[in-house]
């Protein structure tokens, strides 16, 4: 006797906002602040399982650092943190602003994921690798040694651009600054920097990498290889992963994480896995030293979730308006990142409002000014570029008869 069965259906996720309506976002799971444990440095990656579906947060709502992840951190170096957070705000705003005056073809802000990227790169040393997307130029911004107008010149692919044209403007590279060349091709970074680590305990150095991956990018197969080679060889990195709820157009639930967290994956390969408040700097500050302990001790690797909000376009070539609402950034639980660090100094007396505001007079000024002398070597307006000679330049030592020839028939 035959029973009849419903026809077999797919689960197509849906975000849980579209434009016209609120966004619920109740599906992340938000724990409250100082409740999450802190396990040691030397924990099993199997004893980390809560922690890849709780929310490690530091800030409570009143600016004050509570609870077991509270790192040891001074108000010099908070201030630090707080004055490269607003000048990578303002680097970004000025930038969308050129590209929107055609002075450059392109740019990518990092709008609300601020301190991911500087408080990162406070936890890491002089020599380590960082594999970056293009959203963590506050890896640069937050040091004193990287020059804004030489940013600024690979942004306007202008005469004084040190990558010479050859690559798209905001995909930086800057090895004495320990930032890796960024690719166009999502996730190729992420396997790289475990190649990288792995090569650093071969020589046996005591440089760590750190590596970057969006949210959307995890659905390719490089994320996955990279988890295996850095469980199996058990790889000095860090693999962040920057969940920011939105790729292009698509929710984060596209790539899977809507019935699980990202975090969860590395915990599924046998990594050590936190899910954390990426808009608490100091949650941020004291994860990213926890895994950076745990991979320059021979512990491993450790696969970081930052939960975050892309406040703005995904580039200057996408309008968020025609696929998610346009308050949902003011209605994210999480708030912006520079309020809270900024509230947090003001609790503990190491800040004020006079201050904030002369800082953000300044650092315009600092960023208006590095503009004004990178656009004296030339924007996309007026023709400015590298010469055409570059083309033939960097590729060998010795350049080949038949390069020569044709650079002379080009001549340059």
């Amino acid at each position: 006797m035959s029973t009849e069965q419903a026809p077999l259906r797919l689960h197509v996720p849906e975000p849980t906002g579209r434009p016209g309506c609120k966004t619920d976002f109740s599906y992340l799971h938000v724990s409250p602040a100082g409740t999450v444990r802190r396990p040691p440095t030397d924990t099993t990656p199997q004893d980390t399982h809560d922690l890849a579906y709780a929310l490690v947060r530091v800030l409570d709502e009143n600016g004050q650092a509570v609870g077991p992840w509270a790192p040891e951190i001074d108000a010099t170096r908070l201030r630090k943190g707080l004055r490269a957070m607003m000048k990578t705000r303002i680097f970004d705003a000025r930038m969308l602003i050129a590209q929107r005056q055609k002075k450059l073809s392109f740019y990518m802000q990092c709008l609300g994921e601020e301190a991911i990227a500087v408080a990162h790169s406070l936890a890491l040393q002089q020599g380590d690798m960082c594999f970056p997307t293009y959203r963590q130029q506050g890896l640069l911004l937050a040091r004193d040694d990287i020059s804004m107008v030489e940013m600024m010149c690979q942004l306007m692919s202008n005469e004084r651009d040190p990558l010479k044209g050859r690559q798209l403007p905001v995909m930086y590279s800057y090895k004495r600054a320990g930032f890796f060349t960024i690719s166009g091709n999502l996730a190729t970074q992420f396997i790289q920097a475990v190649g990288w680590g792995m090569a650093s305990a071969i020589k046996g150095d005591t440089k760590i990498a750190s590596a970057w991956i969006g949210d959307g990018a995890t659905a390719e197969s490089d994320f996955h290889t990279a988890l295996t080679f850095a469980h199996v060889y058990r790889a000095p990195v860090i693999l962040n992963v920057v969940n920011n709820q939105w790729a292009i157009s698509t929710f984060q639930a596209i790539a899977g994480g809507e019935a699980t967290t990202f975090a969860a994956r590395g915990v599924g390969c046998g990594i050590a896995s936190l899910r954390v408040d990426g808009n608490d700097f100091l949650a941020v500050y004291a994860a990213s030293q926890w895994a950076a302990e745990r991979a320059r001790s021979n512990l491993g690797p450790t696969l970081i979730e930052w939960v975050t909000y892309r406040a703005g376009p995904h580039s200057t070539s996408d309008d968020p308006s025609k696929y998610r609402p346009a308050d949902d950034w003011q209605r994210f639980p999480l708030g912006d990142p520079i309020a809270r660090l900024k509230q947090h100094l003001i609790a503990i007396g190491e800040w004020s409002d006079a201050q904030h505001d002369q800082v953000q007079k300044e650092l315009e000024a600092e960023v208006a000014a590095a503009q004004k002398e990178a656009e004296s070597h030339g924007t996309l307006l007026d023709g400015h570029i590298p010469s055409a000679a570059s083309m033939f330049e960097d590729v060998y030592k010795d350049m080949p008869e038949h390069l020569r020839r044709q650079r002379q028939q080009l001549g340059v």
